[in-house]
């Protein structure tokens, strides 16, 4: 009897994950260069190279998508994390957040970087070009602050504050 349980529950999830891959993934390839954070300010080559190799995968609209994800459930869980990713920072879309969320954002990038809380542990046992050291680190928050520092020179200093949280 314990015999025949066994069969019938592992037929279930091999029937289970058989039916599964036929869900599509939506890909996500849809950047407007327009609006890209490279097209409103100056980024070295190196930065750049890290951005597209350490960041876009999650924060932008151009995926580079792994052989396996068009196997579910991984290709669910990749575009749950890719559109999670999407909605806390796409620097694809920079230029056209406001400009106290733009700043927002690269305080937070900063953030980021300086607690290794990015890129994620999960994504660069993957992706070995995505592993930062703490040059690229330091590279990267410089150009952050950069951004920060060129928004202050555009931007009247009250408008980087988010209206919710300036005083009456």
């Amino acid at each position: 009897m314990r015999k025949k349980v066994i069969i019938v529950f592992f037929s279930v999830i091999c029937l289970v994950l058989l039916g599964i891959q036929w869900i599509e993934n939506k890909p996500n390839n849809t950047a407007v260069d327009s609006l890209d954070i490279t097209k409103g300010f100056p980024t070295s080559y190196r930065v750049n190279q890290l951005l597209q190799h350490a960041c876009y995968d999650c924060h932008s609209n151009l995926t580079a998508y792994p052989w396996y994800a068009s196997y579910q459930p991984v290709g669910l869980y990749l575009e749950d994390h890719v559109n999670e990713g999407k909605r806390h920072l796409n620097f694809n879309n920079f230029l056209g957040y406001r400009p106290w969320m733009q700043f927002h954002k690269m305080e937070e990038v900063i953030e980021m970087l300086e607690e290794k809380e990015m890129p994620l542990t999960s994504y660069t046992w993957l992706h070995e070009n995505a592993k930062m050291d703490s040059i690229d680190r330091k590279s990267m928050i410089l150009w952050a602050e950069g951004v920060m520092d060129s928004l202050g020179h555009l931007y009247p200093k009250d408008s980087l504050i988010n209206p919710r949280n300036q005083k009456k």
